[in-house]
């Protein structure tokens, strides 16, 4: 059973993998190199934990005790009980859904035991808008897709807003990085994989046209907000796909679109 701890100086030591949240660069340097994350929520929390997900510690809001009752009996880990005060001096925010875990990541898979193990796969290039990859990672679990990999310089998808807006999907989809780009979509291909650069582009097949999911295996390249993937990477493609528009629009947001890029995949029927 957890000890219950009540903490009442923002300073404790205790509570530093809590410590400023909202500083972006020292979490993307922190966390991985100490082997943490943080969930956030009560659902997000569950999943982690089911997803085998080791706890470091919780820390709790005194309301949330009791909702999170049956996993601190569970787990051996501290419980650091705060008022909502606290909670945001220490972690630089409101924490509105008052439960945060510090939960110890795991060693990623390599792309190669991946890519063996799956058939529709995601390849992501400079994706660093937290938003944008839980958001994919959401619309890949709920349509289907195995895996997802990893440009080096992608953002973190155990990064807290990530897993947040993810709603825990990044638990359930397995990902591991590609370790150069692009030659690394040499691996992907030599795996069997026919590689679909999504780009608005004119020149692009419409995506019911390229019929991916007629195909055996297939990974789907996303590029950045904005830059979409680049030249390399377009180049590096077996094909180009895109998703028809209506109303003048030329392009959807990353995320919306890898949404319907997914259903595409599993379903073949992306298109009004």
């Amino acid at each position: 059973m957890a000890d219950l701890i009540t903490v009442t100086d923002p300073d404790d030591p205790r509570l530093r993998d809590y410590t400023g949240l909202t500083d972006v660069e020292l979490r993307r340097r922190r966390e991985p190199a100490e082997g943490l994350f943080i969930a956030e929520g009560e659902k997000v929390i569950r999943r982690a934990k089911d997803a085998g997900y080791e706890m470091r510690s919780m820390l709790l809001s005194a309301k949330w005790v009791d909702v999170m009752r049956d996993v601190i009996d569970e787990l051996p880990a501290p419980v650091y009980a705060v008022s909502p005060d606290l909670a945001e001096r220490v972690t630089g925010y409101h924490v509105h859904r008052g439960a945060l875990a510090s939960m110890q990541r795991k060693p990623l898979p390599t792309s190669d035991e991946l890519l063996a193990a799956a058939r529709r796969v995601v390849v992501m290039e400079a994706v660093n808008d937290h938003t944008n990859i839980g958001a994919i990672f959401r619309s890949a679990a709920a349509l289907g897709m195995d895996a997802v990999l990893l440009s080096p310089d992608c953002a973190d998808p155990l990064y807290r807003r990530s897993v947040k807006v993810s709603m825990g999907a990044v638990f359930s989809v397995p990902y591991a990085r590609l370790e150069s780009w692009p030659k690394g979509l040499e691996t992907v291909r030599g795996a069997g994989y026919r590689l679909l650069a999504l780009t608005p582009d004119e020149k692009a097949s419409s995506i019911e046209e390229a019929a991916p999911h007629q195909l055996d295996k297939v990974a789907l390249m996303l590029g950045a907000e904005g830059d979409g993937l680049s030249t390399q990477a377009l180049v590096a493609a077996d094909e180009w796909v895109r998703i028809p528009m209506a109303h003048g629009v030329d392009s959807l947001n990353v995320g919306a679109a890898a949404a319907v890029a997914f259903y595409a995949v599993a379903t073949g029927t992306p298109t009004l």
